[in-house]
């Protein structure tokens, strides 16, 4: 079974608390995730930012609703129990209860409209129209729809630049991730070295106290398996332990997983960062690389 959108949670969750006993809303989580039979897995499903499961969401948000309703009220924070008006609609023997349910209850109506006066209300709120999603969900797809959008259209920017603006995007991007120490050292080291498939050595942090081996290259096809092969050849020839592989195309699944489980020098671990496609638009926002000083 899949997780269930918040609307369905709703009638469950009504029945739940038909004990008129109070309740804590973990408690209801744990309930409803047996009634509907949700595994491991999908209990521990978390929204796009990570930080609360789809489920335990989606049962906050139909308690939520269910309360602006005035079927459940709360008793102190994260407990709550059911009405007499709650009592009243179970006993109508509902086969669903969702939001537009909840209509008939000018409470609702207000929650809806924002024009609710309530600490515990979110004035204004406008769900999705088919109602699946809570508004957090709403709110963090949303936003990941966006970076995604954005990060297209930065890559493309990169594939339409000069070699030049490449290599200084590599420098930026590398000293705002918190390598190479100053900006100048690392735009010294890019670029400069062309020596057996490497193109740089840059510093690992600001003392210089280990180095990374780098290739950057803008890529039109698929990065393969023996572009890897190549690069791991050339670490070996320099004896070093850490590379970083950038590129604005893809890698097959070979070359990734060469790139993971290569091993060099007895056992020290050789480590690549792949930068590939939406990899580095992303990268590039989130260390909030600016392009103004590049033309």
């Amino acid at each position: 079974m899949s997780i269930p959108d918040f609307q369905s949670t709703m009638l469950p969750l009504l029945r739940f608390a038909a004990d008129q006993q109070e309740h804590s809303l973990r408690e209801a989580i744990e309930n409803l995730a047996q009634t509907f039979q949700l595994s491991e897995q999908e209990r521990k499903a978390l929204l796009p930012s990570g930080r609360q499961a789809i489920f335990d969401n989606r049962v906050g948000w139909a308690k939520t609703h269910l309360q602006e309703a005035g079927l459940l009220e709360s008793t102190r924070r994260s407990f709550f129990k059911i009405t007499g008006q709650g009592l009243a609609c179970l006993s109508q023997n509902p086969t669903r209860i969702d939001i537009r349910f909840l209509e008939q209850f000018p409470g609702f109506k207000e929650f809806r409209a924002g024009t609710k006066k309530d600490k515990e209300a979110v004035p204004g709120i406008e769900l999705p129209a088919n109602g699946q999603q809570t508004p957090e969900e709403t709110l963090e797809y949303s936003y990941q729809r966006i970076r995604q959008d954005l990060a297209e259209e930065l890559l493309n920017r990169v594939k339409e630049s000069s070699p030049s603006f490449f290599e200084r995007l590599v420098v930026e991007l590398l000293v705002k991730m918190g390598y190479g120490g100053s900006r100048k050292d690392a735009g010294e080291a890019v670029g400069k070295s062309g020596d057996e498939g490497i193109d740089g050595i840059i510093k690992e942090d600001r003392l210089g106290l280990d180095v990374i081996y780098i290739q950057a290259k803008k890529w039109e096809g698929t990065v393969t398996r023996p572009e890897i092969q190549k690069f791991a050849g050339a670490l070996q020839g320099q004896r070093a332990k850490k590379g970083i592989f950038i590129t604005t195309s893809l890698f097959t699944h070979e070359a990734r997983d060469f790139g993971v489980c290569q091993e060099i020098c007895g056992n020290s671990s050789k480590r690549y960062l792949t930068c590939c496609n939406h990899g580095c638009g992303q990268l590039r926002m989130r260390n909030t690389i600016s392009s103004s000083s590049w033309y």
